[in-house]
Parts: structure tokens; C-alpha cells; sequence
């Protein structure tokens, strides 16, 4: 066992580091990320790219659930997850989440 303050000290390097975030203000509640979301926008757009494509359209359950990313590390992402990494790739102007009829989706450039 550590002491909370040893714990407290862990918590704050993998913060720093971005594979942590707290969830609440009173730091009781976190959440720790295997990869960070701009890993995984960098991974999943790898995809996109080397099977070409770009200017299509997925919905969300297609990329963490579709037949076609079935042996992709991504496939089974929590939806949270992959909507931050989505997010870090429309900052960089590779992809845009749209609203579709039946959820939300996104469209790779």
C-alpha cells in the first residue's frame, strides 16, 4: 500500500504526462488513458488513409464496432474515447463530426 500522498504524486505524473484526467474538481474521480486522444486520432486516421478513405463517412459504431475494423486496435474503443480523438483530428482539419439521423458520425479528409 502507498500512502496518499505517494498516490497523489502518481496521479499527478501521469497527468502530466496525459494519460490522466480528472473528472471532478475534487480530484476523487479520474480517468486513465492507455493511449491519449491524439494517439488514437493518429491511429485511426492511419486507417482511414491506408485504405483510402478519405472523404467518407462513418458513423461511430462503424469504426469501434463495423466488420472492417474488426483487427484494428481501435475496434471496441469506449465512445467517449473515440469521440476526443475525432475531436483532435477536426482540430487538425483531417476530419469533421457530423450529426446523422441516427447519431452522430464523422466525415475523414
Amino acid at each position: 500500500k502507498l500512502p496518499l500522498e505517494a498516490v497523489q504524486v502518481v496521479l499527478e505524473e501521469l497527468r502530466k504526462q496525459g494519460a490522466l484526467e480528472w473528472l471532478d474538481k475534487g480530484k476523487s474521480s479520474f480517468l486513465v488513458m492507455w493511449r491519449r486522444p491524439e494517439e488514437w486520432g493518429r491511429i485511426i486516421y492511419q486507417w482511414v488513409v491506408k485504405n483510402g478513405l478519405t472523404n467518407s463517412v462513418f458513423t461511430l459504431y462503424e469504426l469501434t464496432s463495423g466488420d472492417d475494423t474488426e483487427n484494428e486496435e481501435f475496434h471496441g474503443l469506449d465512445e467517449s474515447m473515440l469521440l476526443r480523438a475525432l475531436q483532435a483530428l477536426q482540430q487538425e482539419h483531417k476530419a469533421e463530426i457530423i450529426t446523422l439521423d441516427d447519431g452522430r458520425g464523422v466525415k475523414f479528409f
